[in-house]
């Protein structure tokens, strides 16, 4: 039964808080106490590579290559042996990833690898040694690039290339950026693939050899290095196997003992703490059975921060040696931020040894907190499921509460794509014979689904191309239309729609390949109208520059310069304008004190966007997306380029740290691209890359030093 205890305090971040904990009873079931037996660090043997391994290192020397392998089954040893294959053969090789901070970590590992002048760098945020053999970018950069050789008829000063994260081909925001990069990419090129979660691979892979005219090798390896073994945690405080084993193939079923709880109708339940279960309890009994540290993936934001204060201090001052090291290295990842060296859960890190990672963190914080869980010194780290991709801090053991995801609209079921990147954290090569993935029974977790999903194959990956304006321009700026009709049906989603009879996949789209041909038809027609584009399809003077503006509204962006409405006198004002233009969320500015405001910026903004309602009421009309102006994020902007005061910032603009600094951080992204426009536009450029000056400064940029 569950026994109550007094409230208590813990000093935390200077200030006192009240808790109430709920007491577990930790136990295992048998069968579970036969499988910890098996809980500890392998013996250290010479690395000999495994046959899929050396089978996609031989693939890629006279083809393309699909590797689908789990997490942490060794496919960066792949890429790592094919670039030092390449490099020797004195070749060039672009690594693309989905992420800045996953293109950081790999710049920062491959510099060690291979030698740090041989390897650069092209984000938004950095150019480094660009000209270097090795180059780790984002995808959007080499797409980028794709674009300029076919503009200028030159070949792509590549001879490798490597995608990681593959399954991002079926990223409804970033699969498009994929998708233009495999059908542009000149078939000379070999181009290696990686990915833990595609179910499709071999469609993915024919429709590749279809377009490139040579052969893609799938590389298919289904064994984890390390095995994962699902728990289920009884809210008394005893671990049971969520899985029990079956006579019949293919057959999942549940542990008799998980059945019991979860059909029983007065069975006991994890008592609620400002909505949240016992934490600290969980972790007693992870600590109790050695399943430390873990990776709790949690609801919301709100309630990883929760979290992190739910823990006690019990378990780090039983290692006093661990804390003393702990507290050094946080030490030495503070020293060069003073705003990290006061963040508010500075002192939860220290003397809990645990942390909270989400989107609304800033990232310095987020890296800290994954290089002090890479070196084995954090207990626990609690994030949301979303950022389960594209993260690189395993654990032995990933506790999971729900069986279902924000996908940015609402909560939608987890699909076995997801719960795999979630388990495939699960387990540390080298340093775990065994993972587990506990599952905490609760109004948010659907036990049977998990239990079906934990061993089921992965989803497919489907085409998200789309055509915009950005890409009509660009192809038009290379290609005639008649041109870019071949292109268009080089794509996956033509060959996903003539290949797939059921077609479940396609979504409010005509029901035939001719639909991306049609829609690139319609935004010609209204580039044409407009005067982007000429009666014979060919760029007019400022179809040209603004196909440079590969933004997120070139258009709205576009007329403003045509109609000299863009600041170019005052870099702040210029960026907090951007800003407008950049920003996804919704706010009500009709709360806004006008008085309050800048009276230059509120004059501008006031004059764009009343200039500007024409053009966009026309595009709305026509059926094309417009992003509504907001003034709040422009006065967000505006407040710190012009000051340096970050907490203020923070609080005016009422956004999470993470969101604030993702909001600067893409303002100066595009930015940036006016420096594509100084033949055309040399004052606003000169105040664009002033603007940027203005923006990346501490806390925002410290998160690559």
């Amino acid at each position: 039964m569950y026994h109550s205890r007094k409230k208590k305090s813990y000093k935390g971040s200077g200030r006192k808080r009240k808790r109430f904990m709920i007491k577990m009873n930790p136990q295992v079931d048998p069968t579970v106490s036969k499988m910890f037996t098996q809980i500890g660090v392998p013996v250290a043997s010479v690395f000999k590579p495994d046959k899929f391994q050396l089978d996609a290192v031989s693939a890629i020397k006279k083809s393309d290559c699909l590797v689908m392998a789990p997490t942490g089954s060794g496919k960066t040893w792949i890429a790592e042996e094919s670039i030092q294959h390449f490099l020797k053969l004195g070749h060039k090789i672009w690594y693309g990833t989905p992420l800045k901070a996953l293109t950081n970590t790999i710049y920062a590992n491959f510099k060690k690898r291979f030698g740090e002048e041989n390897v650069g760098i092209l984000t938004g945020d950095r150019k480094e040694n660009r000209d270097a053999p090795l180059v780790i970018g984002t995808t959007e950069i080499l797409r980028n690039q794709l674009y300029d050789s076919m503009h200028k008829g030159t070949d792509l000063k590549t001879d490798f290339v490597i995608l990681d994260e593959a399954h991002f081909l079926g990223d409804e925001d970033r699969g498009v950026v994929w998708e233009e990069i495999m059908i542009y990419l000149p078939p000379r090129i070999p181009l290696l693939m990686l990915s833990a979660t595609i179910g499709n691979g071999e469609q993915i892979a024919s429709w590749l050899h279809s377009i490139r005219g040579k052969e893609c090798v799938i590389i298919n390896e289904e064994t984890r290095p390390v095995p994962l073994y699902p728990l289920f945690l009884n809210p008394l405080g005893t671990l049971y196997p969520l899985i029990a084993k079956s006579t019949k193939k293919n057959k999942t079923m549940l542990h008799k003992k998980v059945v019991e709880h979860i059909t029983k109708k007065d069975a006991p339940q994890l008592s609620q703490m400002r909505g949240m279960p016992p934490i600290g309890e969980i972790m007693k009994v992870l600590h109790r059975f050695n399943l430390l540290p873990a990776i709790f993936f949690l609801k919301s934001r709100a309630d990883c921060d929760k979290a992190v204060e739910l823990c006690n201090s019990e378990i780090l001052t039983k290692d006093l040696d661990r804390k003393a090291k702990l507290n050094e290295r946080i030490a030495e990842l503070v020293k060069n931020s003073p705003h990290m060296a006061k963040h508010k859960q500075l002192w939860i890190l220290e003397n809990l040894a645990v942390g909270s990672h989400h989107s609304g963190q800033l990232p310095i914080w987020k890296i800290i907190i994954e290089t002090l869980m890479s070196e084995g010194l954090l207990d626990a780290i609690f994030a949301t499921s979303t950022v389960a991709a594209g993260v690189n801090f395993p654990a032995r053991t990933v506790v999971i509460f729900n069986s279902d995801r924000f996908n940015g609209i609402e909560f939608a079921p987890l699909d076995s794509s997801q719960l795999r990147q979630m388990t495939g954290r699960a387990g540390r090569r080298g340093m775990d014979n065994i993972g587990f993935a506990v599952n905490i029974p609760g109004k948010f977790l659907d036990v049977r689904m998990i239990a079906k999903l934990i061993n089921a194959p992965s989803t497919n990956v489907n085409s998200q191309i789309n055509i915009n304006f950005s890409m009509v321009l660009n192809l038009l700026l290379s290609h005639k239309p008649e041109q870019i009709k071949k292109l268009l049906d080089n794509s996956f989603a033509a060959f996903q729609l003539a290949h797939d009879k059921k077609k479940r996949w396609y979504k409010n789209r005509d029901d035939n390949r001719e639909y991306l041909w049609n829609d690139f038809l319609y935004h010609l027609d209204f580039l044409q109208i407009e005067g982007y584009v000429d009666n014979i399809g060919n760029l007019t003077e400022e179809g040209e520059w603004t196909s440079k503006l590969r933004i997120d509204s070139p258009l709205l962006v576009a007329e403003s310069l045509k109609m000299n409405l863009i600041p170019k006198d005052d870099p702040a004002l210029l960026a907090a304008i951007i800003a407008s233009f950049v920003n996804e969320r919704e706010f009500d500015d009709d709360k806004i004190d006008k008085k309050q405001v800048q009276k230059k910026l509120l004059t501008s903004f006031i004059r764009i966007k009343s200039q500007l309602k024409p053009f966009a009421t026309d595009m709305f009309r026509k059926g094309f997306e417009v992003k509504p102006l907001f003034l709040k994020p422009a006065i967000t902007i505006y407040s710190w380029a012009t000051s340096t005061d970050w907490e203020r910032t923070v609080k005016q603009s009422g956004l999470a740290e993470g969101d604030l600094a993702r909001l600067i951080m893409r303002t100066a992204e595009n930015l940036r691209h006016f420096k594509s426009l100084k033949d055309n536009f040399p004052e606003v450029t000169e105040a664009a890359l002033t603007s940027v000056d203005l923006l990346m400064k501490e806390p925002v940029i410290s998160y690559y030093e």
